[in-house]
């Protein structure tokens, strides 16, 4: 990726809705440059896909929960993730180094939605246990982090 890419994933990034002729002028490419460029970041897998940011509350998704899963010491871990991969509430699956296997971010409805999730988890195969802290608020989520440049402005390789 060069300089021209990584600008214009920084503009996707920021507004993914922006029109093909914008992010040419932003980036100083024609229109034609700019589709065949953002078409190699998708194919590339580099821009994984676009999608609307909806107000979770606002389509009454009104508790947010981060759900630690310990797995079970016999348990294969492919098979523990195709059985979280089940549950649509689950937004954000991390697998962890330390106690905990897993770390997931859910969201439902209600607090008894949560409970019957909980109880759900807990008795699927390969679980051991949950731990389970529900947030109070979102303050923010999904930040867009700056793209890492050398100090001569280049990009560097992750």
């Amino acid at each position: 990726m060069d300089d021209i890419d990584l600008r214009l994933v920084e503009l996707l990034r920021a507004n993914a809705r922006l029109s093909y002729a914008e992010l040419a002028r932003q980036v100083g490419l024609s229109a034609p440059a700019v589709h065949d460029r953002v078409g190699k970041l998708e194919s590339g897998g580099v821009i994984r896909g676009y999608r609307a940011d909806a107000e979770p509350e606002a389509i009454g998704l009104g508790v947010t929960a981060l759900i630690g899963i310990v797995q079970d010491s016999a348990a294969d871990p492919d098979d523990v993730l195709d059985a979280l991969r089940a549950l649509p509430e689950i937004e954000s699956c991390y697998f962890m180094a330390g106690v905990e296997s897993f770390l997931i971010k859910v969201r439902v409805a209600t607090i008894h939605e949560l409970e019957t999730l909980i109880v759900r988890l807990n008795r699927t195969a390969g679980v051991a246990s949950t731990r389970t802290a529900i947030a109070l608020s979102t303050k923010w989520e999904d930040r867009p982090q700056p793209l890492l440049r050398s100090e001569d402005g280049t990009p560097r390789s992750v």
